[in-house]
């Protein structure tokens, strides 16, 4: 291959992480599968930790925060929330590798973060709060990013469908007298609720609190 480059490396440290898991992604590994020494990784990345904050910035890095506008700043947050959760979801590996790692040494987390507080501080809350609030925010992003629940690739859709199916019966063969509602909505309880309803849905919840907190001022 050409010169290695640190994009090229947590492309495919992401990779492994996608397909199986960030435990998976060692310095000893990546070497092997980009066919160089383990001295070649080192001179981008001095160690793991490093390597970790790399792979979340670079997944993070297709998203940039619009400019402040004119609109309403629940528009504008509601916005900036949704995209980040969308490229979020293209990896598999994304909650665990930022739930690992120092987000504030995450360059391109850190401009999402930055926007967020500003959009907060616009709608009157306090900079102790609007830390708060984005706090909440963005943890919430990416616990919606993660769901619905990501199968692990590899598995072709028989499978997927078949282990949707096993799902959904545990749900409607409970007691109907003890579990009336996880029996009667079991279907979209497993399959039944696409990712662009439920992470649209997911950020007016979140948004929801926020601007009732703020019109209660």
């Amino acid at each position: 291959m050409g010169k290695l480059t640190a994009e090229a490396i947590v492309d495919k440290a992401l990779e492994i992480g996608d397909t199986e898991g960030l435990d998976a992604v060692t310095i000893r590994r990546l070497a092997a599968d980009l066919g160089v020494t383990p001295m070649a990784l080192y001179w981008h990345f001095k160690n793991k930790e490093q390597l970790m904050v790399g792979m979340a910035d670079h997944l993070i890095a297709g998203f940039a925060p619009q400019a402040a506008d004119e609109r309403p700043w629940q528009e504008q947050l509601h916005d900036l929330v949704l995209g980040l959760i969308r490229v979020l979801r293209r990896y598999p590996c994304a909650k665990t590798l930022l739930e690992q790692i120092d987000q504030t040494a995450v360059p391109h987390f850190l401009a999402v973060w930055d926007r967020a507080l500003g959009l907060a501080h616009s709608a009157g809350f306090s900079h102790e709060e609007s830390c708060v609030i984005t706090k909440y925010l963005l943890q919430s992003a990416i616990a919606i990013a993660d769901a619905p629940v990501h199968f692990r690739p590899g598995r072709t859709p028989e499978e997927v469908a078949e282990l949707v199916r096993v799902k959904r019966l545990s749900l409607q063969t409970l007691p109907a007298e003890k579990y009336p509602n996880l029996v009667a909505m079991a279907r979209p309880m497993v399959e039944g609720i696409s990712e662009e309803f439920y992470d649209s849905f997911g950020v007016d919840l979140v948004l929801g609190g926020i601007a009732a907190l703020a019109a209660r001022r």
